[in-house]
């Protein structure tokens, strides 16, 4: 299927993601994971709630780590250009048929609580609490120095559905993965800040959320958590590299916390912010699609991701497979 054209015009303005709220079995070792491992500032803590924030945001918070039986991903949240753009994104999703429902949310403004045509669940605002700048506190740096947050991946039932909807809300395909078979979209990047992506679709089993991605200052802040994570108790935790996506020229690596969500540390992606930037494409069976040098994802990372809560999970329409490691 041909990929959509560029609209430039959305019927309302996101800026970029801004955060994701996971629920968490065990309160206590995921907030040691996310602020002593990896490093992210605690803004927020009670018995049932911690939040964080990276080195580079002003924003309250980019993660929200909620006491809960199951661990689940509860909402990804975006940032939208003003109030009129939350009418607006009320309007539109209505016009969908799908909700529009104004939500209390701590540290934010008025919240548009919502969800995209697959069932994933999402929340728009336009002002969140602002803090004071840490970037240039060196003595708060710590584990991977991670600097912001970077991107959502999802496991889409229909990746040529989800861009279509996502194209429409101003959404930009930089990198996509075709099957040349079916001609069938089987992942594809999109972004609204001017990197790679803030929202990413792979296809799978969904809706289900694969990873959320932080971005860190080099390479070797990578390295410095291999070697933390590997004399520190959490060895198992790693799933996936160091390494060099073909797609997006990212150097990264795949972690995952103490419930099993996935998080990508990531870096050195590139700027996409022409309007008629042309999107890369990729072949499915390309081995330098998924690391530049080579070497296949594990079949966990094809197949394990993050439920969203209360979300029913669907098998994708796509039969095609990727390289797998054996």
């Amino acid at each position: 299927m041909p990929l959509p054209k560029c609209n430039l015009y959305p019927p309302f303005n996101i800026v970029r993601l801004s955060h994701v709220e996971y629920a968490v079995t065990d309160l206590a070792a995921s907030k040691a994971f996310y602020a002593d491992t990896l490093g992210l500032q605690v803004t927020h803590e009670d018995g049932d709630v911690v939040t964080l924030r990276a080195m580079e945001e002003r924003n309250h918070h980019c993660i929200v780590l909620k006491r809960g039986a199951d661990p689940v991903a509860n909402v990804l949240g975006f940032k939208v250009f003003s109030e009129d753009d939350l009418d607006r994104a009320k309007a539109f999703f209505e016009g969908k048929g799908l909700p529009g429902e104004w939500v209390e949310r701590p540290w934010q403004g008025r919240t548009l609580r919502t969800r995209d045509p697959q069932g994933i669940p999402l929340e728009f605002y336009a002002a969140m609490e602002r803090l004071p700048t840490i970037h240039q506190q060196y003595r708060l740096y710590r584990g991977v120095k991670p600097l912001r947050i970077d991107h959502f991946n999802c496991y889409s039932t229909s990746v040529d559905a989800s861009v279509a909807f996502y194209n429409e809300i101003g959404f930009r395909v930089t990198e996509y993965t075709e099957d040349e078979e079916t001609k069938k979209l089987w992942a594809a990047w999109m972004h609204r800040k001017g990197g790679v992506h803030d929202m990413a679709f792979t296809n799978g089993r969904g809706p289900r959320l694969h990873h959320v991605a932080f971005w860190v200052p080099t390479p070797l802040n990578i390295i410095d958590l291999l070697d933390l994570m590997s004399t520190t108790g959490y060895l198992a935790n790693i799933e996936r590299g160091p390494g060099r996506h073909g797609i997006s020229n990212a150097f990264f690596l795949y972690v995952r916390d103490p419930d099993g969500h996935r998080i990508e540390i990531y870096c050195s992606d590139y700027l996409t912010v022409d309007p008629d930037h042309e999107p890369i494409k990729w072949d499915l069976k390309d081995p330098q699609r998924q690391t530049l040098w080579g070497a296949p994802a594990p079949r966990s990372w094809f197949e394990e991701g993050s439920l969203f809560a209360g979300v029913a999970v669907e098998e994708p329409q796509l039969k095609a497979q990727p390289i797998v490691a054996p």
